[in-house]
């Protein structure tokens, strides 16, 4: 029975799953199989014992045979696929076939969906390999236009006339279909989507250098205020500890000035620092959206597909990048005029650190690591002409 069985069978084709072989395999016995199929039917082999056979000849092996690609069979079966008018059967093993959350569904397949391979654009539906058949065979269907399944499929058809889109009129900026130049896009100027993306790719590439420069200017000013906080607070430090010293040599009068004056240190070194840590915060969401935004075109500059690329770009186009603010920075700002004011009231008595308190908190406070400048409007701008 066995033997009706092989000689019945093709040997281009596999037995458990009846389909044209797919990274075909030749076990020892001599017989080929599709990996995935011989490797499923083996694995459930396996549970059962340790001898695993030949589906048609029942030949068992122990242990289990290790399986390669036979390269030779695996080429022919590739030249018979190029070589027949129609794409030859759909892969072996249907979980295989089966659509992921990102691919393109067969409109078709009434159950479980199978990943779609073609989409017509006639039928606007995107087909697996088992229902695309019927286009490779019936007359009638031949003549429909087949592209790489899509998920963009109905963005491809003129909703007023059902035709594939694939004019640009740049008269009103919106992609059209042939019917289109003749209706109410007449006289306009039009142009092939195709020629019309090489023209928008310079806008594209001259907008993601924009995005590249900002990033890199937004990080060397993170870099910088980094190291101005940190040569801040070394400063801020060494001030505390200066006045320490010094006030630790007062007497008991200037014991309470000796107090304020490192409370204003600290609470300045606080609010600076407090300040220059929310701009970092800005500036590292301002970084997150200029990447995201230059992700979003560098992906867009990977798109083939004509249309769904000029439709993109109208929805990126319109957001531009917005002016941001700047910031003066003033990294090298320290402690140094506070320590020579304290220094000098080490010989002087309590009704001079009285008169000098005053000086002293507006010390501390001119001593900032950066100011926010907001970027200034078209109205602040003409108030500063009239004003001068």
């Amino acid at each position: 029975m066995a033997e009706a069985v092989v000689e019945d069978q093709d040997p281009f084709r596999c037995c458990i799953c009846l389909e044209p072989l797919r990274d075909p395999v030749t076990i020892p016995c001599g017989h080929n199989y599709c990996m995935d199929c011989i490797s499923g039917c083996w694995d459930q082999e396996s549970q059962k014992g340790e001898l695993f056979s030949c589906p048609l000849c029942r030949e068992t092996f122990s242990p289990r045979p290790v399986l390669k690609k036979n390269t030779m069979l695996a080429e022919l079966v590739s030249q018979m696929r190029k070589s027949s008018r129609s794409p030859i059967a759909s892969p072996p093993s249907p979980l295989a076939l089966y659509a992921e959350p990102e691919d393109v569904e067969c409109d078709f397949c009434s159950e479980k969906k199978l990943k779609a391979v073609k989409s017509c654009l006639v039928c606007l539906l995107s087909l697996c390999q088992t229902h695309v058949e019927p286009h490779y065979n019936v007359p009638a269907l031949k003549s429909h236009k087949l592209v790489q399944a899509s998920r963009h499929l109905q963005q491809k058809i003129c909703s007023q006339h059902d035709r594939l889109i694939e004019v640009f009129c740049r008269t009103d900026q919106k992609c059209i279909c042939m019917l289109c130049i003749m209706d109410e896009h007449k006289g306009h100027e039009t142009v092939s989507a195709a020629a019309e993306r090489k023209d928008k790719e310079t806008d594209l590439g001259k907008t993601r250098t924009k995005f590249l420069q900002r990033i890199k200017k937004r990080e060397k000013e993170r870099q910088t205020i980094q190291e101005a906080v940190a040569s801040y607070q070394r400063s801020a430090q060494e001030a505390e500890h200066h006045s320490e010293k010094i006030f630790k040599e007062f007497l008991q009068t200037v014991e309470r000035r000796r107090s304020e004056v490192k409370e204003l240190i600290r609470a300045q070194q606080k609010a600076a620092v407090k300040d220059a840590e929310d701009v970092l915060e800005k500036l590292e969401q301002e970084l997150a959206e200029l990447r995201r935004g230059h992700a979003e075109w560098e992906k867009l500059s990977l798109e083939e597909d004509h249309v769904h690329f000029l439709q993109s770009f109208q929805v990126l186009r319109s957001s531009e990048l917005k002016p941001s603010p700047s910031f003066s920075l003033s990294p090298h700002k320290s402690f140094n005029d506070l320590n020579k004011s304290l220094s000098a009231l080490k010989s002087e008595v309590d009704d001079l650190c009285k008169k000098n308190m005053i000086n002293i908190s507006g010390q501390v406070a001119s001593v900032e690591i950066i100011v926010p400048q907001e970027p200034k409007t078209r109205e602040d701008k003409l108030r500063e002409k009239y004003r001068h």
